[in-house]
């Protein structure tokens, strides 16, 4: 069963008491980097992790006069720490506390993330094998093409998320770095050992070159590949609200006891969470945007990617994680109408087998355009007449030359059109 949607473990990830955290480890572990290479006494650093705190609201009652984010935490954390505090933030500039900070938030959230991505997989391979044989009409450009399978639209579903799965986890290698190098990168003031300490205790890799900041193409990537998964996302809503369609009906969202669709319409059975989420990828889109403009900074760095990553990062990846709850369940409970499909594949006459006409009688010798010719003119007196295609056929005198009536009723009882789906199951790695 879906569990309850895990908002609030997201959510802990962007909250001002996570941040502050992470900037007092960053800080602790800087000191005590330095404390190793005998720059700071070791019992200074004692008294530091003993007393170190800090206090929410006491850093922005401080940032309110200072206007400055990690001054204001400093000068908290120095009011518990005491004398020793002086050696906190030692040859640090903010951005190295900042960024690293980040880059770990944002593993943490693309962790979360991942978690989600993999319980979504699990049911569209559950739901993709139950409907592995269910034969629907195959549409192009919304008109009928030929046959496939429910499945097959699930099992597409489940390698795409499996490539989600992919880009999900570059993308977090790719964000999980951090940087105590100072001012402008050249760590004038500090030992790249401190560097490499601080990361490999908070499971970062240090970026092998920074300037002030972390560059942004990293944050870009991360960013990026959120976009594209709610592009994934919003994929099935899409085909979900056609399906839903009165005029189709095929498959329909789950509508419980109680619900309402209209305060207009009592018989209003509206797809509300395809569409929530068709219009939730469009943010997440506009995420990615913000975050590629950040890519270009002045010089060794400028602020002004900062205000726009304190709402795209947060914002993003809450909105994933939302998205990919809402998205696990509505596949998970989706009603699956075969007799609709059933219904809809009868709908066209048998026009969808034109093409095994087609090919049939090219291997009669027709050439190409001779045949396709032929069937199309029969096709569209179907189209016009509503009469079975293989009646019209039937009546083509110039095509029984080619074709006996045996024939013609034995490509139409032909369902070779979906005797590959097992195969195609396998290349996914679905089995039964």
């Amino acid at each position: 069963m879906i569990q309850r949607y895990s908002r609030p473990d997201m959510a802990a990830i962007w909250s001002d008491e996570n941040r502050f955290s992470i900037w007092l480890e960053i800080e602790i572990l800087a000191c005590e980097a330095q404390a190793k290479a005998g720059i700071i006494p070791q019992d200074a650093v004692d008294e530091i992790r003993k007393k170190a705190r800090f206090d929410v609201q006491r850093i922005l009652e401080i940032e309110e006069v200072t206007k400055h984010d990690v001054i204001a935490f400093t000068t908290n954390v120095a009011e518990y720490v005491g004398p020793a505090s002086r050696f906190i933030h030692l040859g640090m500039t903010s951005s190295d506390v900042l960024d690293t900070c980040l880059g770990l938030q944002l593993k943490q959230a693309g962790n979360l993330l991942l978690n989600d991505l993999l319980a979504f997989r699990e049911v569209l391979a559950r739901r993709a094998i139950e409907f592995k044989h269910t034969i629907c009409i195959g549409r192009t450009h919304g008109i009928h093409a030929e046959p496939t399978t429910f499945g097959l639209k699930l099992a597409l579903w489940h390698e795409e998320c499996k490539r989600c799965i992919d880009r999900l986890t570059r993308a977090i290698d790719v964000i999980s770095v951090g940087m105590i190098s100072g001012a402008v990168g050249t760590f004038e003031h500090l030992s790249p050992d401190v560097e490499e300490y601080v990361c490999s205790k908070l499971g970062l890799k240090p970026a092998p070159v920074s300037t002030q900041v972390v560059q942004r193409d990293r944050h870009a990537e991360y960013l990026t590949t959120i976009a594209l998964i709610g592009s994934f996302i919003e994929k099935i809503a899409t085909e979900v609200r056609h399906l839903q369609r009165t005029e189709v009906r095929e498959a329909e969202e789950f509508f419980s006891e109680g619900q309402k669709g209209s305060s207009a319409m009592p018989h209003k059975r509206n797809p509300i969470v395809s569409e929530r989420l068709c219009g939730l990828s469009r943010l997440l889109r506009g995420y990615a945007t913000a975050s590629v403009e950040n890519n270009a900074l002045w010089h060794e760095r400028d602020i002004s990617h900062s205000s726009v990553e304190r709402v795209i990062c947060p914002d993003a990846t809450i909105t994933l994680d939302y998205m990919l709850y809402l998205v696990t369940a509505l596949i998970e409970k989706l009603i699956v109408y075969s007799d609709a499909m059933k219904r809809n594949l009868d709908l066209t006459y048998g026009l969808p087998l034109s093409q095994t006409v087609l090919l049939a009688l090219v291997r009669k010798g027709l050439t190409r355009e001779e045949a396709y010719a032929m069937v199309q003119r029969n096709a569209m007196i179907t189209w016009q007449s509503k009469t079975p295609l293989r009646k019209t056929l039937g009546s083509d005198a110039a095509l029984k030359k080619f074709l006996t009536d045996s024939e013609l009723d034995d490509l139409f009882a032909n369902e070779g059109m979906i005797r590959n789906v097992d195969l195609i199951f396998s290349r996914c790695g679905l089995g039964d």
